[in-house]
């Protein structure tokens, strides 16, 4: 069981939490920052709202923000870009740093990455066109799922069942981001798992099975509706939790993650062999978001993990801070 988290909050300084910005993620952080903002806050905390599409980042270091917490989602929050710009302004922040940030926003890479350290995530094909997109298909299989490299919350993702859809899925997914790719289909079990701590310290919390209408675990069934179930425990087979697990703390590792993430799993139906998809380096902290879900079921409070998160804020290179 995990305890409450004791600290002197008043030793965290000045916090903003970063919230909203420009992604297509923007209405879902504003609702994890109003939840980590209001955490904090009954914790003590002298936490603030931030949102970086309203608010110059310089105001940061001119208010005397000594400290971050992001609660941003997808492109310019969970990407490297605000984590480089606080790495300048020498204002530690939670989460990955830049490069883990970068690469694991980067579906194509962080799988380039996974494959090259022998960790099994499905077949992929990057693709330029609808044609290509065709072509994937016949090489894959139906069904597939194409969906934009750079983006989150299954924005622009589309599962295609016919050579007649890959079209429209192309087109969708472009929309999104021009880089497009298309991933095997992977038919069985669909988990999450979350990840707390840095380096050695580093856990696993429990994992969560998802059983959506259908099969169907879309932006709307993630974030607005309470059709969708979810099982901690689990009640995987003895044995598959604590190897998802292994699995998903050496994907965090194996991309120098720090602080926290969580990572979606699929697991064969058949062969019952678990496969990598992606992972998140600034996880949603709604109503409806897995990590708290998850934190729970081990006895730590919504309020307590914020605050361990936070605690947990860093810089990739301290000396690099200005003054």
């Amino acid at each position: 069981m995990t305890t409450a988290v004791s600290m002197d909050v008043k030793k965290l300084g000045k916090v903003a939490v970063l919230m909203g910005g420009r992604s297509a993620e923007r209405e879902v952080s504003l609702m994890s920052g109003a939840g980590v903002l209001a955490a904090l806050q009954s914790k003590g905390v002298d936490a603030h709202g931030f949102d970086p599409a309203e608010r110059d980042l310089g105001e940061l270091k001119r208010e005397g923000f000594v400290r971050c917490f992001i609660a941003l989602h997808g492109r310019f929050g969970e990407d490297g870009t605000v984590q480089g710009a606080l790495e300048l302004l020498g204002i530690p922040y939670t989460g990955p740093g830049v490069m883990a940030s970068a690469v694991a926003m980067d579906k194509l890479m962080t799988k380039r990455i996974w494959l090259a350290e022998g960790l099994s995530t499905p077949a992929w094909r990057q693709v330029h066109s609808a044609e290509e997109t065709r072509a994937a298909f016949a090489a894959l299989g139906s069904p597939m799922i194409v969906k934009p490299v750079r983006e989150g919350s299954t924005i622009g993702l589309t599962k295609v069942l016919t050579l007649a859809e890959c079209e429209a899925a192309y087109t969708l997914a472009a929309d999104q981001d021009p880089m497009v790719m298309c991933e095997q289909f992977i038919a069985g079990d669909e988990v999450t798992c979350p990840v707390l701590g840095t380096g050695a310290a580093a856990r696993a919390l429990p994992v969560i099975r998802i059983v959506a209408p259908d099969g169907n675990y879309d932006y709307q069934h993630k974030y607005f509706t309470d059709d969708t179930k979810y099982l901690v425990p689990c009640g995987l087979p003895e044995g598959e939790e604590a190897a998802i697990q292994a699995l998903v703390l050496k994907a965090f590792l194996t991309l120098d993650c720090r602080g926290w993430a969580r990572a979606d799993v699929m697991i064969d139906g058949k062969t019952r062999k678990p496969y990598l998809l992606e992972i998140n380096t600034s996880p949603g902290m709604t109503s409806h978001s897995l990590v708290p879900m998850s934190a729970r079921a081990t006895g730590l409070s919504y309020e307590d993990l914020c605050l361990s998160v936070l605690a947990g804020a860093a810089l990739d290179n301290a000396v690099s801070a200005t003054a």
